[in-house]
């Protein structure tokens, strides 16, 4: 696993998404880590220290797979930025089928069909 700076995680986050176009997958985690060992930490809570936690981003396409980790400050930055990236590659997803709700609604009605009728008569 490559720890990278967020800017070039984002830049190699794109070229996943290009390469993963046509076929594949592109899976990107968010995790809360304060990069140190539990030991360290367990150390620093008994002397009441402060821990800084951070963000851990890790992206794989199943071959790849890059990281980046952001303090608070950063995040936001990093999150605009991400969305960015993801908007531009959403042309890639498959479109949901849908059935039209009106043309649904009439075809039931002009058949005699009706679900409240038959609620009806099932009540009874």
């Amino acid at each position: 696993m490559v720890l990278l700076q967020p800017d070039p995680f984002l830049n190699e986050l794109t070229s996943m998404y290009e390469r993963t176009k046509e076929k594949g997958s592109v899976w990107v985690t968010l995790k809360r880590s304060s990069m140190k060992c539990k030991a360290r930490i367990n150390k620093m809570k008994t002397n009441e220290e402060a821990i800084e936690y951070r963000c851990l981003v890790r992206a794989t396409d199943g071959k790849k797979t890059i990281s980046t980790s952001l303090s608070a400050k950063e995040h936001q930055k990093f999150q605009s930025s991400y969305a960015t990236v993801l908007k531009a590659h959403m042309s890639a997803l498959k479109k949901r089928e849908r059935k039209d709700k009106r043309k649904a609604a009439e075809g039931e009605t002009k058949d005699g069909n009706s679900k409240k009728p038959a609620a009806k008569k099932a009540a009874k």
